[in-house]
């Protein structure tokens, strides 16, 4: 079972998605909008000459979604091998219908609350893998727990939700030791993709020269994704954060294990896992 959630659609979770299913994986796309899911179900088909794909309905922008999705995926999947959490919005000035700042709200707790749902599966199928995408952007910001859902300048806003990402990934692989299930954290490069669609027509047509200039294929981008999720070089990086295929150093701040533990707590205050 290979499980890809939001984003998968398109870009790099596409990409990802179609390698992974030439490999033999039952493959499930997890998406907001029904017409993108089931376009995408059928071009990954055609591309990776599998018909064990399919989608399912998610909005992580709706923690209720993310619950009403993790109750069905148990009751009708009996597999979860890898877990990618794939969601990754821009920053974006707006807010999740529970009112978080929609890059923290989305890029970090709705895949905190997903993958806490999830664990128990993860566990009872072990050795498992739960790979989340973040980026090298993380650098250019902390994490300010008294402002966690920090919303005013939009780049910073995405920059703290990747590095949420890290946090997380770090405290997951702590608390699953020894359980049979692994965590990674990957940037996946630059990619040319649809990422600028929510901007002015502007700066679409500035960021596409830029992109095709500079920043690599999806195809490329999911490379390291896809060596995260079956190679065994990577069993002995649990936690780790990976770019290029390769273990990539973080800044000091990053790998503060006292943060991750706080964020992991905090973070399931927020979402109500506790209750």
């Amino acid at each position: 079972m290979f499980l890809i959630f939001k984003g998968g659609n398109s870009g790099i979770g596409k990409e990802t998605a179609v390698a992974l299913a030439r490999r033999g994986a039952r493959v499930i796309i997890a998406c907001r909008d029904a017409q993108k899911a089931d376009a995408a179900v059928r071009e990954i088909k055609s591309e990776s000459h599998s018909l064990n794909v399919l989608s399912m309905p998610l909005d992580l922008a709706n923690l209720q979604s993310v619950r009403d999705f993790c109750r069905t995926f148990l009751q009708i999947e009996k597999r979860l091998d890898i877990l990618i959490n794939n969601a990754g919005i821009q920053g974006v000035l707006d807010w999740t219908d529970d009112g978080f700042s929609m890059c923290f709200g989305v890029n970090h707790l709705g895949h905190f609350l997903l993958t806490n749902l999830l664990l128990g599966r993860l566990k009872e199928c072990a050795p498992c893998r739960v790979i989340t995408l973040s980026s090298t952007v993380y650098k250019y910001q902390k994490l300010d727990f008294k402002d966690l859902n920090y919303n005013i300048v939009p780049f910073f806003t995405y920059c703290r939700s990747k590095l949420a990402n890290i946090y997380f990934t770090q405290e997951l692989a702590r608390l699953m030791e020894g359980k049979g299930v692994v965590a990674y954290c990957v940037h996946p490069g630059y990619v040319h993709s649809n990422w600028t669609s929510n901007f002015s027509i502007l700066f679409r047509i500035i960021m596409h020269v830029i992109m095709l200039m500079f920043f690599v294929s999806p195809e490329v981008g999911a490379q390291t994704v896809v060596h995260c999720a079956v190679s065994d070089e990577v069993l002995q990086h649990n936690g780790g954060f990976f770019s290029n295929c390769q273990l990539a150093k973080l800044r000091p701040f990053a790998e503060d294990a006292g943060v991750a533990k706080k964020l992991w707590e905090v973070s399931e205050r927020m979402v109500k896992l506790k209750s």
